[in-house]
C-alpha cells in the first residue's frame, strides 16, 4: 500500500505541470499586446509603451521561455526585482475584484470550503444509506420510493430547486435567509474584538466563544446544503444501489448467509465494502465539485464563495481571473484524485497488493 501511495504522489508534479501547460496554452490564442492589457492594472496608452512592456516581460520570447517566465516570474530590468510567476503566487490582476487573483482566491475559498465541509456529511452519509436501503429492500416499497426520489432529483435543474427552497423557506416562512451572515453578525465579525483564525465563520465563531454568530452562520448554510444534498443524493443513491445489488448477487454473500451469519453483518461486513469502490469514485468527485465552487448554488443564495466570483469574472470576460481559478481548480482535482486513490487502497485489498 505504501508503494502504491508513493507512486501516486510522484505523479503529482507531472500532472501539475501538464495542467499548468494546458492553461498557459490557452493564453497563446491571444496576441502579446492583448495579454499585456490583461495582466496590468493600468493599460499602456501608446503602442510604444505596449511594446516596451511586452519586451520587459518577455512576451516576445519563444513559447517555452514564456512558459518558464510565467511559472517562476521574470526579473524586472529596471528595478532588478523578480515579478510575476505562478509558483510565487502571482496569478495576475483581477479586474472584477480589483485586487490580485491570488488574494481573491484566498478571500473567497474559505466560504466555499466551509460550505463543502458542512455539506459533506449529509450528502455522503445519507446518500449511501438511502442506496443501501433501496438495495436491501429491492423491489419493495422503500426501493420504489427511493427510485422515484432519485429520478426526480437527478433530473431536477439546480437553479429551479434552489429557487423553490428560497421561495418557501425565505420568502414564505422567513426561516432561512440568503447570504453568509446577517448584518449584525457581519458587524461583530469585522470588529477588532472578533479574531479570525480560519476565515470560516462557523468555526471562528466557536473559537471566539460566540454561539450566537455560529447559529446565525449555520442557518445561512441550511438552504445551500439542502439544495446540494438533494441533488447529490439522487446520484449517490443510484450508484450505491446498483453497486450493492451487484455485490449482494455474488457467491460469497450466498456462502455467508448459508453459514447463518446475521443479515446486518452480511450487508455491512461483506456486501458494503465490496460495493464502495464506485461509490468512493462518485463521492470523491462530489467533494471536488464542492471545493471548486458550486456556481449556481452560490449565486442563487448570494453566498460569497469561489464559484460565484468565478461566474462574475466569466460574465465580465476577466480572462486572467478565470484562468487563475482554472489552475486552482486543477490543483484541487489532482490532490483530491490522490485521496480517492488512497481510499481505494484502504477499501480494496487488491489495490493494496498491487
Amino acid at each position: 500500500m505504501v508503494n502504491y501511495i508513493i507512486r501516486r504522489v510522484l505523479l503529482i508534479p507531472v500532472l501539475l505541470v501538464g495542467v499548468s501547460f494546458i492553461i498557459f496554452g490557452m493564453l497563446q490564442f491571444m496576441s502579446p499586446s492583448e495579454r499585456v492589457t490583461l495582466y496590468l492594472r493600468e493599460v499602456p496608452r501608446s503602442e510604444a509603451q505596449v511594446n516596451a512592456v511586452i519586451h520587459r516581460y518577455g512576451l516576445d520570447q519563444p513559447i517555452y521561455v514564456q512558459y518558464w517566465n510565467w511559472l517562476v516570474g521574470t526579473v524586472d530590468p529596471i528595478t532588478g526585482e523578480r515579478v510575476g510567476g505562478v509558483l510565487r503566487g502571482d496569478f495576475g490582476w483581477s479586474r472584477v475584484a480589483i485586487q490580485p487573483v491570488a488574494d481573491t482566491i484566498a478571500h473567497r475559498f474559505p466560504a466555499t470550503a466551509e460550505l463543502a465541509i458542512w455539506a459533506f456529511a449529509p450528502i455522503i452519509l445519507v446518500g449511501i444509506w438511502l442506496g443501501i436501503q433501496a438495495a436491501v429492500h429491492h423491489n419493495q416499497l422503500i426501493d420504489q420510493i427511493a427510485r422515484v426520489f432519485s429520478i426526480i432529483g437527478y433530473s431536477f435543474p439546480t437553479f429551479v430547486f434552489g429557487l423553490l427552497m428560497l421561495m418557501l423557506f425565505y420568502v414564505k416562512l422567513g426561516w432561512f435567509a440568503p447570504g453568509r451572515v446577517t448584518e449584525w453578525a457581519a458587524t461583530v465579525i469585522s470588529s477588532p474584538g472578533f479574531h479570525t483564525y480560519t476565515k470560516m465563520i462557523t468555526f471562528d465563531a466557536l473559537l471566539n466563544g460566540r454561539i450566537d454568530i455560529f447559529w446565525d452562520a449555520l442557518k445561512h448554510l441550511v438552504l445551500p446544503i439542502m439544495t446540494l444534498s438533494y441533488l447529490n443524493w439522487a446520484l449517490l443513491l443510484r450508484v450505491t444501489r446498483s453497486a450493492m445489488l451487484e455485490s449482494m448477487r455474488q457467491d460469497y454473500i450466498t456462502t455467508a448467509r448459508s453459514k447463518g451469519i446475521p443479515e446486518q453483518w452480511v450487508i455491512f461486513k461483506h456486501a458494503l465494502p465490496n460495493a464502495l469502490i464506485p461509490v468512493a469514485t462518485v463521492a470523491g468527485f462530489m467533494v471536488i465539485t464542492l471545493l471548486n465552487g458550486v456556481v449556481i448554488t452560490e449565486n442563487i443564495f448570494a453566498f460569497p464563495g469561489i464559484g460565484s466570483q468565478a461566474a462574475a469574472a466569466a460574465s465580465q470576460l476577466d480572462v486572467v481571473t478565470v484562468l487563475g481559478y482554472a489552475l486552482f481548480s486543477g490543483a484541487i482535482l489532482i490532490f483530491a484524485n490522490l485521496l480517492v486513490d488512497v481510499l481505494y487502497a484502504v477499501i480494496d485489498p487488491r489495490v493494496r497488493l498491487s
